[in-house]
């Protein structure tokens, strides 16, 4: 008896090591990845501080060890020695994690300034005077509802938020930033680049009559998938089986850190339900979108990582803005690029402005509405084309998100925070940026709520 109680020990042990060793070799190419990646672009895209990199980013990686070597502008990472993973840093590129050492080479793009500190904001970098003030806002609610938003009251689940600004009427009325960050730093997008994507293909639309409702599928897939559109990409509900979960491996933390090609993993998910039968949240829909467009852009002779910069970035001034790439030379679409605060806002007021840039049109006719048109099958109508949405479904207004709030706040919303609110009733874009500890330390709902208390809502 004391034997096979012994030998069902030694059994269950065996399985325990096997089944660690299993999950520990999936988790940890895939922490290291983060450490290397998330390193790389805070160091030479954001010039912050290492220590505070580690104690802020990685305080959840204490284990992972950091090695930089800032002569050849790259980072390395392992864990005890294992699963060594390199970020490396390109001029104009920002930083790319290598995944077998290699990397497709590629032109950094051809950026151009126009001189953008003779023209005053937001059309160029130049502040005539201090922040604007207009009869409709009360200045000191204003002030104490974003100096709320910096105060830490529990320490043990911070808020960080590292920039917050409010523009009115195209002027900037309230700017504040966290230690270490100020107007000139990059700040980390992460989801928010969904919405440059969506950007990105709504200008191929208007110069390359580029048709949405055109099966892109059927240049990918030979089976049932080959039906999938621009549009059912667009609005997260292409039916493709991906898991969006961010606390183990899965299919979004390997493709953001552990995969041959940011695309690479979505591509061969297999459809779980048909296209508009469900809405589920996907980075990897992004990311196939961003390949999708690059291949459709190559093939007509155009160079898809300089059309960013020429066809969006540049033209609104967004000169601190950077795109990163994968291995394969593609955008990580789903996740990373950097910019000032400032210029975030920048790319919000493109959308509050209908498409329109100083008297140009960026985005064609009704792609906006478009970007904002509740899907279907989305939760309280919560989600449009690589937007978040306060819309809802219903006509009584209230099954929504937040139904004591505008029911036209449209957004691009990031992990840990990130986000840049656009509110056309009220004339305001809003930028958050930070990096709270959960969900539960920074509530967005009564950011905005605040916010707007020191509004009068402008005449219609």
């Amino acid at each position: 008896m004391k034997k096979k109680i012994v030998r069902g020990i030694l059994l269950f042990l065996v399985i325990g090591l096997i089944l660690g060793y299993n999950y520990i070799s999936k988790a940890l190419p895939i922490a290291n990845g983060y450490a290397a990646k998330t390193v790389c672009s805070c160091l030479f895209l954001s010039n912050r501080n290492l220590d505070d990199i580690k104690s802020q980013e990685l305080s959840k990686l204490s284990y992972v060890n950091i090695e930089v070597n800032q002569a050849e502008k790259f980072v390395e990472s392992d864990a005890f020695g294992f699963y060594k993973r390199k970020a490396i840093y390109r001029d104009g590129l920002g930083c790319t994690l290598l995944y077998d050492g290699s990397f497709e080479e590629v032109e950094p793009p051809n950026r151009t300034s126009n001189g953008l500190d003779t023209i005053p904001w937001p059309y160029g970098s130049r502040m005539d005077s201090a922040y604007a003030s207009f009869d409709n806002i009360d200045m000191e609610l204003l002030k104490l509802a974003i100096d709320n938003n910096f105060n830490e009251t529990d320490l043990n689940n911070k808020k960080r938020t590292r920039a917050v600004l409010v523009i009115h009427k195209d002027k900037i009325v309230s700017e504040r930033y966290g230690e270490g960050f100020n107007k000139n730093t990059r700040q980390t997008g992460w989801s928010m680049t969904k919405s440059i994507v969506n950007a990105l293909i709504g200008i191929t639309v208007k110069e390359q009559n580029l048709n949405i409702k055109e099966e892109i599928g059927r240049k990918y897939w030979n089976d049932e998938r080959s039906s999938i559109t621009w549009d059912h990409l667009l609005r997260m509900s292409s039916g493709l089986d991906f898991e969006e979960e961010y606390g183990k491996p899965s299919d979004a933390t390997n493709m953001l850190f552990n995969s041959q090609g940011a695309y690479s993993v979505a591509i061969k998910s297999k459809l779980g339900a048909q296209p508009d039968d469900v809405w589920y949240y996907s980075s990897g829909t992004t990311n196939l979108l961003s390949k999708f467009l690059a291949d459709t852009l190559q093939s007509l002779g155009l160079d898809h990582v300089n059309q960013p910069y020429a066809k969006l970035f540049d033209k609104l001034g967004m000169s601190s803005a950077v795109m990163e790439l994968d291995v394969t030379g593609n955008f990580v679409g789903s996740s990373f690029c950097f910019a000032t605060a400032r210029d975030w806002a920048k790319f919000g007021l493109l959308y509050l402005k209908d498409g329109w840039w100083n008297g140009e049109q960026i985005l064609p006719d009704n792609w906006v509405e478009y970007s904002k048109t509740p899907t279907p099958k989305s939760d309280k109508g919560q989600y449009g084309a690589q937007f978040w949405l306060n819309a809802g479904l219903e006509k009584d207004g209230n099954d929504r998100r937040w139904p004591n709030l505008p029911r036209d706040i449209f957004f691009a919303s990031g992990f840990e925070g990130q986000k840049i609110f656009i509110i056309p009733s009220y004339d305001l874009v809003i930028v958050r940026l930070g990096q709270y500890d959960s969900r539960t330390a920074w509530d967005y709902g009564v950011f905005l709520t605040d916010i707007l208390k020191a509004f009068q809502q402008p005449a219609q």
